[in-house]
């Protein structure tokens, strides 16, 4: 049973009014029901389970019952903002009023920015809410530009017409040439992995029994038999080995991360690291024995293989994925490197079509089990890889209610990902570092540890 007691002191912009309990649950039933958000399936099976119930006693309380205990870190995971995957809370009078297209551009929400004026792919334009219930701003107005090149972005930051911006690691001697501007770094800010497209050994959801369309034991990562037993899978795994081993995880931290951080066993398990191998323990940069161990299972030519960065505003995404296919290269693999943006690659995980593999970045996570929801076939969004003992094992981890429960489930995922090199392998950890022109303060003690591939905390924001 979960109560959530709701603030009643908070208005929604545009003249919606006071937020109220009817809005939190709206908006957490539109992820429950959304084909798109990577955690509707948590959401439906936590707030809106077949075996639970909910009541609003009053205006400001939700009453939950999940019907079956979980743990709070899925909870708290739709709760946390600023995240991918939190469930926003949205003006339903707003969306009943002005309908789904207008409550998504002009959406009235209730941060200390009020969106006042937009242009998709160009601007966003926002003005300072006056007595905040959070943090009334320092500044009045505050724009985001969308400039895609970094080149524009530094003549920007030079010229005094940015005040900050997302940048790319090597842009910082160029930074640091701006009389007055300072560097503002945030550790453990984004965690990579490499994903193994293509493993999905439970049958598709809702599918009649038939597989998901990116099935292919063609594909020599991916085995025809799901008994980890067999000689079948004995192959798929060998192949997924040397593919982890032929990369230099500190080579890309030292040449392309300059140093900003640190090699990762596994993706998801950045801050929770101790209770891993370490990175040159199970991942050790052998090249020799990579190409060995394709030879081993059959491929002492190499094969081709698709790889695409999930472009999302990490730094040195794009560069550090190039230099995956080159380590690749190197030991016989042709690589199709496919750079496209995320919105043409996402769908493509979604509906389990993308047999390639990916690299992807994400924030940091409460526990580990937080990111493992993309591994179940109940999921929307997908990291490929679905195989009955993490169907098993994953639920479990989700609904321990006791820590030392949900620890023991994690590290029993753990040793079956690192044992059979299922799912993903991790690179690197990585700080963010962002520029803080000379007009402004730094503001890293308010920069809220969620989503940290782009900047968070403008409100906090005040004059040098």
């Amino acid at each position: 049973m979960w109560t959530y007691h709701i603030r009643d002191d908070v208005e929604f912009h545009k003249g919606f009014g006071q937020m109220t309990v009817e809005d939190v649950v709206f908006s957490h039933r539109q992820v429950a029901d959304s084909d798109k958000h990577a955690r509707s399936a948590n959401a439906k099976e936590m707030y809106f389970a077949e075996n639970g119930s909910q009541t609003t006693p009053d205006d400001f309380t939700w009453v939950v019952d999940t019907g079956v205990p979980f743990s709070e870190i899925p909870m708290l995971e739709l709760m946390g903002t600023p995240r991918a995957v939190g469930a926003w809370v949205v003006s339903k009078k707003q969306w009943d009023q002005e309908g789904e297209e207008e409550a998504n551009f002009n959406t009235a929400a209730t941060g200390p920015w009020e969106i006042d004026e937009a242009e998709t792919g160009s601007f966003w334009r926002m003005k300072a809410v006056e007595n905040h219930w959070r943090k009334t701003p320092a500044f009045a107005e505050l724009i985001f530009m969308e400039i895609p090149e970094e080149s524009a972005r530094i003549a920007g930051f030079k010229t005094g017409n940015l005040d900050t911006f997302v940048m790319a690691l090597d842009t910082i001697s160029e930074v640091e040439t701006v009389k007055g501007a300072v560097l503002m770094q945030v550790p453990n800010a984004v965690q990579a992995g490499l994903n193994f497209y293509g493993q999905l050994y439970v049958p598709a959801r809702d599918g009649g029994g038939e597989s998901w369309p990116a099935y292919n034991p063609d594909n020599p990562w991916v085995s025809p038999d799901s008994d980890i037993t067999s000689p079948e899978w004995a192959t798929a795994r060998t192949v997924r080995l040397a593919m982890s081993l032929a990369i230099d995880r500190q080579a890309i931290v030292d040449n392309l991360l300059l140093g900003f951080g640190r090699p990762i066993t596994l993706k998801d398990w950045m801050g929770f690291e101790d209770r891993l191998p370490s990175p040159e323990e199970t991942w050790p940069y052998d090249p020799d024995r990579a190409k060995a161990l394709l030879a081993e299972a059959g491929f002492p030519d190499g094969f081709t293989v698709t790889l695409t960065p999930a472009i999302r505003g990490a730094p040195s995404e794009v560069e550090a994925c190039e230099a995956v296919a080159q380590y690749w290269d190197a030991i016989g693999i042709n690589v199709n490197f496919q750079n496209v943006p995320y919105g043409t690659y996402r769908p493509t995980a979604v509906a389990r079509t993308y047999e390639g593999m990916s690299c992807h970045n994400v924030g940091a996570r409460l526990a580990p089990i937080q990111g493992m929801a993309s591994f179940l076939n109940s999921g929307n969004f997908s990291w490929g890889s679905e195989h009955p003992i993490t169907e098993d094992l994953i639920p479990r981890a989700q609904k321990s209610v006791l820590t030392a429960d949900r620890i023991a489930r994690e590290d029993e995922i753990a040793k079956f990902y690192i044992e059979e090199v299922f799912g993903e392998t991790g690179l690197y950890v990585v700080d963010n570092v962002w520029p803080v022109g000379p007009k402004i303060a730094p503001w890293g003690d308010f920069v809220k540890q969620g989503d940290l591939r782009q900047i968070n905390g403008f409100e906090y924001i005040t004059p040098r």
